[in-house]
């Protein structure tokens, strides 16, 4: 039988180490706790945000977008949209076309916005938007010679708009040819259908109209602006993204959800880190109230390890039990804390108990929070490495001890 970590047992939690050693292992142990339960709670709130901001963004983004590499228009050959069409992890596969215009009305108001025009077929199952239709839902094709369009509500507010009025656009193409050809510009009109909602991040000048209207309005014939792809599992576009490159070539630009969004996505993730290693700092400080406790311990217990090192126990051994006190330590304060922290995210998640300030103007009242099984195992895995680290030179200090120094007067 192992006597080792009996003896570390005894050294740590023994009845006759009632002192200031327990009270600074005491002093250890919560100091672990209440930073493994901090780190969990706080990464999992950043997590809960970096979750909602997603959701809302994937509302209205693709989770991987194609465009031409050099920004022009492209057009995808028949070999190229049948590898897209069957690819077994693509769910919805709609070409797009894009650009800006001068929106007019009777009213005399004039704004530019961006038209994008979009496939109805599938625009429905790429987007998801606050919705109001007059007539079928997401139909903007051609009625009595003139196509329909989607408006955002704060535009229609701003031009003094209703749905089934009429509104006119100029490209910029068609301005800047009437600028050179002396000719007047070729005015566009269409009638609008419905009004959208969108999230204040972003702009809600975007005008959705039918991808033929759009390329008559841009001249841009049967070309594109690019094809927007919803995946089955938006998780795996990153993998996605780089098949689909691969195969494109460098003609071609692949961008997934977080590429299209990847200054606000890594500003989120730079602050979670930040966070991590702030509060990792309260572990660190736990860490070196182990180094002082166990110190005392091996100045107490000086006797002690001379007598084990003298009926044949190896340096290794000796090591070993300061070693296991540096791990029950940390093993304690990490479970402790590991079940608060998580029994505080779960209560948040259902009961909400901290609320938001200013919540009644945002979409939620209280903290998100989502657990990520990863962020657990590295603040546990990190806390209790640093308890074990800490161990080291007690233990250190422990195999130094000379047995005829600790006995002579024995």
């Amino acid at each position: 039988m192992n006597p080792t970590p009996l003896i570390a047992r005894r050294y740590l939690f023994g009845r006759k180490n009632i002192s200031l050693i327990s009270t600074l292992t005491t002093i250890s142990i919560s100091g672990v706790t209440i930073g493994t339960a901090l780190l969990i709670v706080v990464l999992s709130v950043f997590n809960g945000f970096f979750d909602l901001i997603k959701d809302m963004l994937l509302a209205y983004d693709p989770d991987i977008r194609i465009e031409a590499a050099a920004g022009r228009d492209m057009m995808l050959n028949q070999q190229q949209m049948e590898f897209l069409s069957n690819h077994p992890e693509i769910l919805v596969l709609s070409p797009y076309v894009e650009g800006k215009a001068l929106i007019a009305h009777r009213g005399g108001t004039y704004k530019v916005g961006i038209i994008r025009g979009v496939d109805d077929a599938t625009f429905e199952n790429m987007v998801d938007l606050d919705v109001e239709f007059l007539g079928a839902p997401y139909d903007l094709s051609v009625r009595n010679r003139t196509p329909g369009m989607l408006m955002g509500r704060s535009l229609m507010g701003q031009l003094g708009l209703q749905i089934g009025n009429d509104v006119s656009l100029l490209s910029a193409q068609s301005i800047q040819r009437s600028l050179t050809q002396f000719s007047g510009p070729r005015v566009f009109n269409f009638d609008i259908r419905g009004t959208y909602m969108m999230d204040e991040m972003y702009d809600g000048s975007v005008i959705f109209v039918d991808k033929r209207a759009a390329q008559r309005l841009f001249n841009m014939r049967n070309a594109i602006s690019g094809v927007d792809i919803n995946l089955t599992d938006h998780e795996q576009a990153a993998t996605i993204k780089n098949e689909l490159q691969a195969f494109l070539g460098d003609e071609y630009s692949v961008r997934s959800w977080y590429d299209l969004q990847k200054p606000l996505y890594d500003v989120m993730n730079l602050e979670k880190w930040g966070a991590f290693v702030i509060l990792m700092i309260i572990v660190i400080v736990a860490a070196l109230n182990i180094v002082g406790s166990l110190t005392m311990v091996v100045i107490q217990k000086t006797r002690d390890i001379a007598l084990l090192r003298s009926i044949g126990f190896k340096n290794s051994a000796i090591k070993k039990i300061f070693l296991r006190q540096g791990l029950y330590i940390g093993l304690i304060g990490c479970v402790i804390g590991g079940c608060i922290g998580l029994g505080l995210c779960w209560l948040q998640d259902s009961y909400g108990l901290i609320k938001l300030a200013g919540a009644e103007s945002f979409i939620i009242e209280a903290y998100p929070v989502s657990v990520s099984v990863f962020d657990v195992s590295l603040i546990l895995t990190g806390s209790l490495l640093l308890c074990v680290l800490a161990s080291f030179y007690p233990a250190t200090r422990a195999v130094s001890v000379e047995i005829n120094e600790a006995l002579r007067y024995e």
